[in-house]
């Protein structure tokens, strides 16, 4: 499972319209690993959430899908949300 956070993280990343990611308001948003914690990345039984600061520019649901469509090899049938944490 850790390799898979930092995998769907270092994806999420590449996107253009991505500034980085965020643990959401109350930093929920994450993956707990031992001795670390991958902000931004939740892998839940079921389901993946992820949440980012984006750039400003483009519809936020476009940049959502190419989110969703960046780590779903990643995920395979599993559902993503994404979350909007901020603007830049």
């Amino acid at each position: 499972m850790s390799d898979l956070a930092h995998e769907i993280a270092d994806a999420v990343r590449r996107c253009p319209d991505v500034a980085d990611l965020s643990g959401g308001p109350f930093g929920t948003v994450a993956t707990y690993l031992p001795g670390e914690r991958v902000s931004g990345v939740a892998l839940r039984d079921g389901e993946v959430e992820v949440s980012i600061v984006v750039q400003m520019g483009r519809p936020l649901p476009e940049i959502a899908e190419e989110v969703r469509t960046a780590i779903a090899p990643l995920v395979g049938d599993r559902p993503v949300n994404v979350y909007i944490g901020g603007i830049r």
